[in-house]
Order: structure tokens, then C-alpha cells, then sequence
């Protein structure tokens, strides 16, 4: 069952965020163009990186979290496998990275800005609602975790 129910998230939030706005946003021609050429391709790997981060993640809120990402539908179980024992927000920046393989595909100025609004929204949700959120659930446990582990980037080995 909580495959189905990440499923169903899936479709729902990061289907809408990732694609029924974007293309919305282009479909509006809104904004001017980035000419790229040729160059635009390389928006293939930020976009196909940040899918496989995005699925990883979902498998292992299902796996170790014994829930799915949707907020209202919680991991029961604090989630330190996989990306999340380098970073404690993989699943965004898997967003994020989506996001910018989409403006340099599609060579557009406007998904740029979506892609920024997205950055900042996320780092507000994490920070305003989520950290405290997790700090009531896990404790501890989250605390020392959050010590250890950075919010958005991995930390470089010495």
C-alpha cells in the first residue's frame, strides 16, 4: 500500500511541479529565450541526475522510512540510508536539478525563474515547517542528525 500511495504522490506533486507548470509556463510564451544551440542537450544530465534522486529517495522513505514524501503522509521512521547519509534534502535538490535540465532543454528564461521561486520555496519549507516538524517527531535522533549532516550540499571530504 505505500507504494501505491507514493505512487499516487508522485504523480500528483512532482507530476504538476515538474511538468503541468512547466509546460504551462512555456505554453504562456512568457519571457524571452536563452539560445543555447546546441549546448542545450546538456540539460539531459542535471534532468536525468535529479529523476534518479528523486526516485531513490521515494524508495527510501518506503524502505526505511515505513512511509511515503508526501507531508501528510509521513515517514514513520527517521530516513538516514541511501542520499540522505550525505544530505539531509536530496529529494529537492533532485527537484531542483529537474528544474535547471528543463530550462537549458527547453532554452527558456521563464523556467529559469520557476527554477529559482522552487529553490527558495523549498529552502523556506525545510527550514520554517519541516526542521521543526522532524525535531517534534524524532528528537534526539533527528538533532544529532541534523549535526552531522548538511542541509543541501555534501559536505567535501577532507
Amino acid at each position: 500500500m505505500l507504494w501505491l500511495r507514493t505512487l499516487l504522490f508522485t504523480v500528483l506533486v512532482p507530476g504538476t511541479v515538474l511538468v503541468l507548470v512547466p509546460l504551462a509556463l512555456l505554453a504562456s510564451g512568457a519571457g524571452p529565450t536563452l539560445p543555447l544551440g546546441p549546448g542545450r542537450w546538456v540539460g539531459i544530465l542535471p534532468l536525468g541526475l535529479g529523476l534518479v534522486v528523486i526516485l531513490w529517495c521515494f524508495v527510501d522513505f518506503v524502505r526505511h522510512g515505513h512511509g511515503t514524501p508526501a507531508p501528510y503522509d509521513p515517514p514513520r521512521k527517521l530516513v538516514v540510508a541511501g542520499l540522505y547519509r550525505s544530505v539531509r534534502n536530496p529529494q529537492y535538490v533532485g527537484v531542483i536539478l529537474v528544474a535547471v535540465g528543463e530550462v537549458l532543454l527547453a532554452e527558456a528564461v521563464v523556467l529559469l525563474g520557476y527554477a529559482a521561486l522552487l529553490a527558495v520555496a523549498y529552502h523556506l519549507f525545510v527550514r520554517y515547517y519541516e526542521e521543526p516538524t522532524l525535531s517534534r517527531l524524532f528528537g534526539e535522533a533527528y538533532l544529532q542528525y541534523r549535526e552531522a549532516v548538511p542541509r543541501w550540499l555534501p559536505r567535501w571530504p577532507a
